[in-house]
């Protein structure tokens, strides 16, 4: 009988590359399995999530439909998008579960603790696009100039618009787990961070600028939590440094 879960190579365990592969495929299978159900429980309430996503729209502008097949793709686009969003943990939990036979136990932990911390940041930066930049970026996208058009919103790209923001942000919160796990890779260090804390904040304010919200209001407001996720990250990189300096990687978890 074929495992459902896939077998955990330990760290005493000699593997073959295809004991890899098929670890791998087995992984993959369990965030497919996941996202399946996901996906159905996500399509069966995309009445209120798509409810939920036009929230944030001023109460004057409505949205419409130009095609034929457009109302359905649309709520299977906002389906898809909730799935991949509630899979998150699943895939991070996998992804911690398949490198871990690779490091130390120490190192085991910390990777729990960032696919944790992960999870949380992304969640964090999804709550605070929704709550804070989406209704500024929104009002004043759709009222610039409105006396010169008549305004009509596409309810495919507000959609469309709408999950990318809150995806892109909520992976621009994971700010801290990548300057953490460079740290800890020796990559980067809190003195580095520090010394070049000016160009840190210019590819800050340049990532801010390729997220999809344009305007200036909700570029000020991107700007200002990632510069503060980034002095947050250098306070913990100085606190954690001495303690994962008394616990070196070892060279089989680089």
């Amino acid at each position: 009988m074929a495992r459902l879960l896939p077998r955990r190579i330990g760290t005493e365990d000699t593997a073959e590359l295809a004991d890899h592969l098929g670890e791998l495929r087995h992984r993959l299978g369990v965030c497919l399995i996941a996202f399946v159900p996901a996906l159905v429980g996500a399509y069966a309430l995309h009445a209120r999530l798509i409810e939920l996503l036009t929230r944030p729209l001023p109460d004057d502008k409505k949205l419409v439909t130009l095609g034929v097949t457009e109302p359905f793709t649309t709520s299977v686009k906002v389906s898809l998008c909730a799935a991949v969003a509630l899979v998150l943990p699943v895939i991070l939990w996998q992804l911690w579960a398949f490198l871990a036979p690779a490091a130390s136990a120490q190192t085991r932990t910390a990777l729990g603790v960032f696919a944790a911390l992960a999870t949380t940041l992304f969640a964090l930066g999804v709550v605070f696009a929704y709550v804070v930049v989406l209704p500024k970026a929104l009002a004043f996208l759709v009222g610039f100039d409105d006396n010169l058009y008549d305004v009509q919103i596409r309810a495919s790209y507000y959609y469309g618009f709408v999950s990318l923001t809150l995806l892109a942000v909520g992976l621009a919160f994971q700010l801290p787990i990548a300057v953490l796990a460079l740290t800890r890779l020796g990559v980067l260090s809190s003195k580095t961070l520090r010394r070049n804390r000016r160009t840190a904040y210019a590819v800050l304010v340049a990532c801010a600028i390729l997220l999809p919200t344009v305007d200036p209001v909700s570029l000020a407001l991107e700007v200002v939590p990632l510069l503060l996720l980034f002095e947050l990250s250098v306070v913990l990189a100085a606190l954690l440094e001495r303690r994962w300096h008394a616990v070196p990687i070892p060279d089989a978890a680089r």
